[in-house]
């Protein structure tokens, strides 16, 4: 009977580790998710290459019943490391179709960057919160998407900035869309319900007239240069930001404002920092850098604070009832075990998978930065194994 149970336990220790060597050679390599991530690009660019110049060539881009037009200008010579895209957002808002028209004409002669592309669009709606609804980040996204492949825009070098309720808007969108930008910068705007602490790794501008009373914008402009001055003395590697009100203007600066361009084209966006600060808005976004929520999970208002550091990834803060955090090679080293914490208590010690399909899923935003191979999931602050 020990002779027979000596036999079966070799047996269970033989498959045990047959199965581990299985495992370990199904594991995807790091050269392997590289090569992946590079096909799956290529992959990516061909399959919305004609989609992409049609729409850039009518100039126009569609989701659902919403067409937002647009219309561009080439600045300076092409760069080797691809093109810089501003995209600029025109005022007006709850006016006349017409005057919106008027508008959008204006902001395509209102800044000349010494290279890139410049581009206003025209928003799809004569509301007064025209560049606050949802559709506008799935059509800004297109627009990106497009430019990339169009006119060789560098996704590290792309810029938002908006005036009057333009303004209002790039408030609103760097707020929501803080990882497609390299910096961002609010003429003569009105931040409405937006918050700063989602531009931890977005230098964000503000420029006003001391005597643009309309709506208290002047005010506001003080104000948000407060929170922004308090923010970054908290948290000094955060934060950049640069609040400059002209107290002798008016609405119309008379074009000093224009400074923001070469302020804007001094930086490169951080597409993998190594903390994120986020605060879902009420218009809600599924993924923010590495940090996503599962489709319909977003909770508007949620915080969510999480820092990623030397293969130990610190969830500070967190609202979310479920959290995914995307990963790739050059946020961790995914060949070594991963320590998650919440609030600085280890809540899990991991060897977190490559996935091709997750590869190949993040491909489509046409993004090398921000191509992901592995993903872990957080259910109420506790660790819920690999995500899909």
């Amino acid at each position: 009977m020990k002779r027979y149970c000596k036999v079966i336990g070799l047996l269970f220790m033989l498959l045990a580790v047959g199965v581990a060597g299985a495992n370990a050679q199904n594991r995807m390599s790091k050269h392997a998710a590289e090569k992946a991530a590079a096909e799956a690009l290529r992959t990516q660019l061909e399959l919305q290459k004609v989609e992409a110049l049609k729409s850039w060539k009518e100039k126009v881009v569609t989701t659902g019943p919403y067409k937002m037009k647009f219309d561009y200008k080439t600045f300076g010579q092409a760069p080797k490391d691809g093109r810089s895209l501003y995209i600029s957002m025109h005022g007006g808002g709850g006016v006349p179709t017409a005057f919106n028209d008027q508008q959008w004409k204006n902001q395509i002669n209102l800044y000349k960057p010494a290279e890139g592309i410049y581009l206003a669009p025209r928003s799809p709606t004569d509301s007064w919160n025209q560049w606050h609804q949802a559709h506008v980040d799935s059509l800004f996204q297109q627009i990106i998407r497009y430019s990339i492949i169009a006119e060789n825009v560098n996704p590290d070098k792309i810029y938002l900035l908006g005036y009057s309720a333009g303004g209002d808007g790039t408030y609103q969108v760097a707020m929501r869309m803080a990882d497609y930008f390299a910096a961002a910068a609010a003429m003569a705007g009105h931040p409405g319900d937006a918050r700063p602490e989602n531009f931890y790794n977005l230098p964000f501008a503000v420029f006003a007239g001391g005597k643009d009373a309309d709506y208290n914008r002047n005010g506001l402009a003080a104000v948000w240069k407060q929170k922004l001055d308090s923010l970054q003395a908290a948290s000094p590697k955060g934060y950049v930001h640069q609040v400059t009100i002209y107290q002798e203007m008016p609405h119309w600066m008379q074009r000093k404002d224009t400074v923001a361009i070469p302020w804007l084209a001094g930086y490169r966006r951080k597409s993998l920092p190594e903390k994120l600060v986020w605060i879902q808005d009420d218009v809600p976004v599924k993924q923010f850098y590495w940090l996503s929520v599962p489709e319909g999970k977003a909770k508007p208002g949620a915080r969510t604070v999480v820092s990623i550091s030397n293969n130990v990834i610190n969830i500070e803060e967190n609202q979310n009832p479920e959290l995914i955090i995307l990963l790739n090679d050059k946020l961790v080293n995914l060949d070594k075990s991963i320590t998650i914490k919440y609030k600085g208590n280890e809540i899990a010690e991991e060897k977190i998978q490559r996935s091709k399909a997750l590869i190949e899923r993040t491909a489509q935003r046409l993004d090398p930065s921000l191509i992901f191979s592995a993903a872990i999931r957080i259910e109420n602050n506790e660790f819920r194994g690999s995500a899909k």
